[in-house]
């Protein structure tokens, strides 16, 4: 695909696909993470995913052409190649396995999206907050020199409090108390998960 397309880049906190308009192209993104965001009337954003290097952004709207479901935010500088909706379309044409590929993409995200929404009512919040966070640190962890085994994890208060459906200030108190429980950690403002194993277990409800 990355001769499909043009290579672009977007800093943190910049918009690559805003909720509502027309599918016009897919990103195949390089570099960084993106976090798929979708705002609620009453103001509250929901995190309904963090994509990173080698996963596309917005192929569900190209395939059936309806606007976009959800925006897509940097949340760190992101490199990708942006393909037009027509490119794209043909490629799956021509190519079966690409578009085999891109099937089982979208079939493991509504996967993914229903185990979600289940959580939402089975689990108290800070069930829910660990899920997320081994989530994210199994699929985007940068391991750290020290403690031993730590991973790092690319997110905000706010946004942990988005994708595990809870306010940011049960997030806070949740996070006070993996971290009395020796699980995750901050350091120079960044968020560790020092034992990813045993958060694991924590959350599992």
């Amino acid at each position: 695909m990355h001769e499909a397309g043009r290579e672009r880049s977007w800093r943190r906190g910049e918009t690559l696909l805003s909720e509502g308009s027309s599918p016009d192209d897919v990103i195949l993104i390089g570099a960084g993470l993106v976090k798929v965001v979708r705002q609620s009337p009453n103001g509250y954003t929901s995190v309904l995913a963090v994509r990173g290097p080698g996963e596309l952004l917005g192929e569900l709207s190209c395939l059936d052409g309806r606007p976009r479901s959800a925006s897509a935010v940097a949340m760190q500088p992101v490199t990708g190649v942006s393909v037009l909706a027509g490119r794209f379309l043909r490629l799956l044409e021509e190519h079966g396995g690409l578009a085999l590929a891109v099937l089982r993409t979208v079939a493991g995200r509504l996967r993914d999206a229903d185990r979600r929404r289940a959580d939402q009512g089975a689990y108290a919040a800070g069930v829910r907050v660990a899920r997320v966070l081994v989530e994210l640190a199994v699929s985007h962890g940068v391991p750290v020199p020290a403690p031993a085994g730590a991973l790092a994890v690319v997110v905000t208060q706010k946004d942990l409090a988005g994708a595990a459906g809870t306010s940011r200030e049960s997030v806070v108190r949740i996070l006070r108390d993996l971290h009395e429980e020796g699980l995750v950690t901050t350091v120079r403002g960044r968020l560790l998960v020092t034992d990813p194993e045993g958060l694991a277990q924590w959350g599992s409800g």
